[in-house]
């Protein structure tokens, strides 16, 4: 599967307003988009923390809390294939891994 444009749609919370969605061109920057959205959260959480670090665990633990959150990608034949958080995390994952053998 070509991984080209991916749309993003999110909760964050329970109320049914904080519904949004964002496109990416590509699936890497959706997965960057997702961990920019837990870093938000971080930094509005621990406001007076000039550094915040975190590891993988806690970034899973923010997703999975999420009341939703799924993606559509873009396939080959130009159609869009939904996915759920435990493939968005492997795909997170993935990406992640692929960041720390550069």
């Amino acid at each position: 599967m070509v991984r080209e444009h991916t749309i993003l749609f999110v909760q964050t919370s329970k109320n049914p307003a904080s519904r949004t969605y964002t496109d990416f061109d590509n699936l890497d920057k959706c997965c960057e988009g997702i961990c920019k959205i837990f870093e938000n959260h971080l930094k509005a959480t621990n406001p007076h923390q000039p550094t915040i670090t975190y590891d993988i665990s806690q970034l899973f633990d923010f997703i999975d809390d999420l009341p939703d959150l799924c993606v559509l990608v873009q396939t080959e034949s130009q159609r869009y294939a939904p996915w759920g958080k435990k493939w968005i995390k492997t795909q997170i994952f993935s990406q992640l891994k692929r960041q720390a053998g550069r």
